[in-house]
């Protein structure tokens, strides 16, 4: 088993997951671009990223690249890695991609030497053996990308796949029509609803990968699995409002949380289910917001949804 840095958890909101986790570490496999971009922020934020997998002593899965979005993920990684000092007997960063696609790559490239490779026969059976990471990110790239984000909805539908969180880390709104295309495809019939965690930036994130280590179970069927993650999805607004800087922790929040829910008066829970919700319409209606200000069409549609999300939140604050 591998050997991952301890990390110190604050406050008491710790059990026989939570410590199961941090032995065994979590793997996340990672899609996005072999290109960088037209706007700095993908990159750096994709720098980022890999910064959060390694200080949630998380691994990093990925097809293998040495640039763009993936060059930017495995590098963040590593540069966390190297500066805690971790005593990881293997690489934090394992790739899986076939030897065609490897021999592509110069072999004296310094940030491929400290990848760990996994050679698979064909292109499908590479992405089957990403899949068994625990968590998946799309983070911004190409028709690749799309690709594994089409492959990896039908697989999970068909039952090919376990259902687990996928995360779209939504960079610069870059998922934006894409998120609302895949709940048209849902709410027409012609697929089942995927329970897609939407991120906007490195911090979101941090933040959603303390969830998942500290809250997510693993349920024995996809219901289970689906209502986890809607659950989490629901709630995550309310911890990125908490946690207005470095001194409230996740594990605050979920303790204060806990203490309503068991010891607290009717109408203290109450206020916190109206403060989640709250939350939840802010966030959704600011989305609503900056889709509009990007891309100015599909005005009717966003405007719709905008008054109704409106009047949602009018009527909670009713209460």
């Amino acid at each position: 088993m591998d050997k991952l840095c301890n990390s110190t958890d604050i406050g008491e909101v710790v059990d026989s997951f939570i410590e199961q986790n941090r032995e065994a570490g979590l793997r996340v496999f990672v899609a996005g671009g072999s290109r960088s971009g037209n706007d700095a922020v993908y990159v750096d934020e994709a720098y980022n990223l890999g910064k959060q997998i390694i200080k949630m002593d998380f691994k990093l899965d990925f097809g293998l690249s040495n640039s763009g979005i993936m060059g930017a993920v495995a590098r963040g990684v590593f540069d966390g890695w190297n500066k805690k000092q971790c005593a990881i007997e293997d690489s934090p960063v394992q790739a899986v991609t076939t030897k065609a696609y490897y021999d592509l790559y110069p072999q004296d490239d310094e940030l491929i030497k400290q990848i760990h490779v996994k050679f698979a026969s064909t292109l499908e059976e590479r992405k089957q053996k990403l899949l068994d990471a625990d968590f998946v990110v799309f983070a911004p790239g190409g028709v690749g990308t799309l690709d594994e984000l089409a492959y990896d909805c039908v697989a999970m539908q068909d039952g090919f796949l376990q259902i687990k969180p996928f995360i779209l880390f939504n960079i610069n709104g870059y998922f934006h029509h894409l998120v609302e295309y895949l709940k048209n495809i849902a709410a027409e019939g012609f697929a089942d609803p995927v329970p897609f965690i939407i991120v906007d930036d490195s911090k979101e994130m941090g933040i959603v990968f303390r969830l998942l280590k500290l809250r997510y179970k693993k349920g024995k069927t996809g219901a289970e699995v689906y209502a986890a993650v809607r659950q989490l999805i629901y709630e995550l607004p309310y911890f990125v409002k908490k946690k207005v800087d470095n001194t409230i922790f996740v594990e605050h929040i979920i303790a204060e949380m806990e203490n309503i829910s068991l010891h607290g008066s009717a109408e203290e829970r109450q206020e916190l289910a109206n403060e989640i919700e709250k939350a939840y319409l802010e966030k959704e209606i600011e989305r609503m917001y900056e889709r509009l200000a990007k891309s100015g069409r599909d005005t009717s549609i966003v405007s719709d949804k905008l008054t109704k999300l409106k009047q949602r939140k009018k009527k909670n604050n009713e209460f």
